[in-house]
């Protein structure tokens, strides 16, 4: 069975594609801002308050804190795009569509967020699940971008093309949001009466417009690498069609992916330090803003204020650990920034309102960026060289990131409950980054690739691609 045709060679390092490859993550990195960090929880708290002020309101039957819900249906979306993801990039390999699957998640995403417009106390339930689909297209479309990369970059750029990518998101996402609050707090802070935005318009309706308006920023953007990346190859003419179909050949595949890790113990160990360390950098990016609501009570003006800062700095240290990474390599640069994230859990449970707070979200930035960017880039020198599986391959690493969200949330809430604070919750997450920094460090020194890295007989693919992927990595 030959499940696609051979892929023409793809000219790596090419400025267009390369270019354009960024520009998606410029175009979604809107949502994480807007829609998941800043103005979306606080227009959500408004809304739940305005049902019911104690913040009880009513979903599918059951009575859950307003805070609790919204919390549920970020989990719910990362545990359905967790469970279905192998099986689209496994058969978005088999299909040879990956392109294909990347729009189809960014439209679902974009114009659910779009439909967010429409989001009054009126209609919470449906609200609630076009949420959920926002998600599932942000979390979704970000598997088959990040597949690009080792395609369309060589390896020795895999480091400073994923910084380039994520300080575009940060550029971008950074200036939609102050747009927005333009159009939100504009008048207000020129000394213009409360609750009235530009235009004319009700803070709420101003708050509404920039939901659509995140919406069609993402789309309008996603048209640059929709336009840049490389076609899809699509099957071959002659390629024989399996009775079973689509369907069951994207599991087969899948399972070749699974077969495939088996052999590959450096893979499985860096999977394994990326599901606990990003564990808990995914948790304190989730729960940062209700930290700095909840325990420091700190205004809407000055949450607002700290997730801007988060967002210049994650530029800076993007670009830093990738210049760090040069020069000693790209194990030891997440291993010194797994180590400062264990001393932010620590200066977290000490931290007061005011300077410190800043100082503490100033290295939260910095480090949020680094790891973020190296590991999409350590995964990409580590999976096989030239695999015609990148989608699949990288359905695993969304899935351990997924998971990760998830469990980390869930532990956080559950040790604030317990304990009833949320600053033993703080501390705790030190132990996903020891555990995280301990895999890290059965890596270094170490030639990740393993060897082979692909078997044509299994991976169908470019004829040069098993001696290419052959070559091992001089990553350390």
């Amino acid at each position: 069975m030959a499940p696609t045709a051979p892929a023409p060679a793809v000219e790596k390092d090419n400025k267009r594609i390369t270019t354009g490859w960024t520009f998606y993550d410029w175009a979604n990195s809107v949502y994480p801002l807007v829609i998941t960090s800043s103005i979306f929880p606080i227009y959500w708290g408004s809304i739940t308050k305005a049902i019911n002020p104690t913040d009880e309101v009513d979903f599918l039957g059951f009575h859950v804190p307003g805070s609790s819900l919204l919390t549920y249906a970020i989990s719910f979306a990362f545990l359905l795009i967790a469970l279905v993801s192998p099986f689209l990039t496994s058969l978005a390999d088999y299909s040879g569509r990956k392109k294909l699957f990347l729009q189809i998640f960014c439209y679902l995403g974009a114009l659910s967020c779009a439909g967010l417009y429409f989001f009054t106390k009126d209609n919470l339930t449906l609200s609630t699940f076009i949420f959920i689909a926002a998600t599932v297209g942000f979390s979704g479309s970000i598997v088959f971008y990040n597949s690009y990369l080792p395609e369309i970059s060589s390896e020795e750029k895999f480091d400073s093309l994923s910084a380039r990518g994520f300080s575009m998101g940060y550029i971008g996402s950074v200036l939609l949001l102050v747009i927005c609050l333009g159009i939100i707090m504009g008048p207000h802070l020129a000394g213009g009466p409360e609750g009235v935005a530009l235009f004319g318009m009700s803070t709420g309706q101003a708050t509404r417009l920039s939901f659509l308006l995140t919406g069609v920023w993402w789309i309008a953007f996603a048209q640059i690498p929709f336009f840049t990346l490389p076609p899809d190859t699509g099957r071959a003419a002659d390629a024989p069609v399996s009775e079973d179909g689509w369907l069951l050949n994207g599991f087969r595949e899948l399972g070749k992916v699974w077969e495939q890790l088996k052999q590959q113990p450096n893979l499985k160990r860096f999977l394994l330090a990326y599901f606990t360390y990003n564990m808990g950098v995914q948790t304190v990016m989730y729960v940062a803003t209700i930290f700095g609501d909840k325990v420091l009570h700190l205004d809407s003006t000055s949450l607002i204020t700290t997730i801007l800062l988060l967002q210049v700095v994650g530029i800076l240290g993007a670009w830093l650990f990738a210049k760090i990474s040069e020069r000693i390599g790209n194990t030891r640069a997440l291993s010194w920034a797994v180590f400062i994230w264990m001393l932010i859990c620590i200066a977290g449970y000490y931290v007061q309102a005011g300077w410190s707070f800043y100082a503490l979200a100033g290295v939260i930035g910095l480090t949020m960026g680094a790891v973020q960017s190296l590991s999409r880039s350590t995964y990409s020198k580590i999976i096989p060289e030239n695999t015609p599986n990148a989608a699949a391959y990288f359905s695993f690493f969304d899935v351990v990131e997924k998971l990760g969200i998830v469990i980390g949330t869930l532990s956080f809430g559950l040790i604030g409950q317990i304990t009833g604070s949320m600053r033993n919750s703080i501390l705790s997450l030190i132990v996903f980054f020891i555990f995280g920094l301990g895999f890290l460090l059965t890596l270094r020194g170490k030639t990740l690739r393993d060897t082979p890295a692909t078997n044509p007989a299994t991976f169908p693919g470019p004829p040069a691609a098993s001696s290419a992927a052959s070559t091992p990595s001089t990553l350390k």
